[in-house]
């Protein structure tokens, strides 16, 4: 099964426990393995058994890399249905809304590559827990699409212009950066997360939410590491005030004309720059709009702007040629549909913020 569900019983009430379980694509979510999710997460969150759900990875590469591209670009070809693109996106989309919102506590162990649709889904856990190994990052603008599943509602959160920092450069936090900026909550002492399962299954749930809270809470501050020296050094500890002072600003093309030119001269900030020089101009511009438009949206209405940004970008050039160039022939020379920044026109960024729906026309049914 590309997604592994157990219940265990604790020395009281009981756990789900959910397992990515594609380790050969670091568990890329695939349409079955988020149909797999919704349903188990809709079945717990009525059973009364169930009083907290763990959500993991399989694998020692990663949590989850994203969505499955392969998947995505033989829909964006016309090989399968070519609905498919947008289909995979509404479910996922709804899905993360819905963990968001999930009546009970759940805990994210992220390890390894943590990316893209899969940081979607750590980042909608209430308990977000990571190895030493975690590397997180929204490297979206790679493939000519945006931050999305969320990305809009969790980068905004991020101090001093991060968000778009990372969102232009597919800039990666280490679990010590992730830590540092609100990405995650705790870390784990070491890879073993089998000795966080063991406790929580030697404690006794009530069922009650908000005491189940507490009692978790409590347990997970008691696990994490004691030592965060013996973790990754930050790299945003030497970059940071560098990050706020060139993101300040309300012009994008001046943001990106001070990042390129800036005399910062280590191998992060020089692989975030690379990145960011080699994106999608499409995509830089959409970052720039849905981080400012989020920043006073509700979380149903950030999911329901980012799905009608995927709707109009899989109607575009760009996100199959991105694939294309980056994961499919592997030329690493995408030919976007506008060669630079300056050259993408206003109505082509307002296309990808229609329809706006409301209650009645949500096609992912939000409640």
């Amino acid at each position: 099964m590309s997604v592994e569900v157990q219940e265990f019983p604790c020395r009281e009430g009981h756990m789900g426990l959910m397992t990515l379980n594609s380790p050969a694509t670091i568990n890329a979510l695939t349409e079955e393995m988020i149909l797999t999710i919704r349903d188990t997460l809709e079945h717990w969150a009525a059973d009364e058994r169930i009083c907290l759900v763990v959500i993991r990875g399989a694998g020692d590469r990663g949590f989850c890399a994203g969505g499955d591209i392969q998947q995505l670009y033989r829909s964006l070809k016309g090989i399968e249905n070519p609905e498919a693109a947008f289909s995979v996106f509404r479910y996922e989309y709804a899905l993360d809304y819905a963990l968001h919102r999930f009546p009970k506590p759940v805990v994210g162990i992220g390890h390894g590559i943590i990316m893209g649709g899969g940081l979607g889904l750590f980042s909608a856990c209430r308990y977000r827990m990571l190895t030493p190994s975690a590397t997180l990052a929204m490297p979206e603008i790679s493939i000519g699409l945006f931050p999305d599943v969320g990305a809009s509602w969790f980068l905004n959160r991020l101090p001093g212009r991060l968000g778009l920092f990372m969102g232009l450069t597919g800039a990666r936090m280490n679990v010590t950066d992730a830590l540092r900026v609100g990405l995650a909550d705790m870390a784990l002492p070491s890879e073993d997360q089998q000795g966080l399962l063991t406790q929580l299954r030697n404690e006794r749930w009530s069922g009650n939410t908000a005491a189940d809270d507490n009692r978790l809470f409590r347990l997970l501050h008691q696990l994490e590491t004691r030592d965060y020296h013996a973790l990754p050094a930050s790299h945003l500890e030497l970059h940071e005030r560098d990050i706020a002072r060139l993101c300040a600003g309300s012009s994008l093309t001046d943001i990106i004309d001070r990042l390129l030119t800036a005399r910062i001269d280590t191998d992060w900030w020089q692989a975030c720059i690379k990145t960011m020089q080699a994106g999608c101009p499409v995509s830089a511009w959409l970052l720039w709009n849905q981080l400012g438009k989020a920043q006073q949206m509700s979380l149903k209405d950030v999911f329901r702007m980012e799905l009608a940004m995927v709707w109009e970008c899989a109607r575009r050039p760009d996100l199959l040629e991105g694939i294309r160039a980056r994961l499919i022939d592997r030329d690493q020379n995408p030919q976007w549909s506008f060669p630079r920044i300056e050259d993408v026109p206003q109505s082509v960024i307002d296309a990808h913020f229609l329809p706006v729906w409301d209650d009645q026309t949500d096609p992912m049914q939000l409640e």
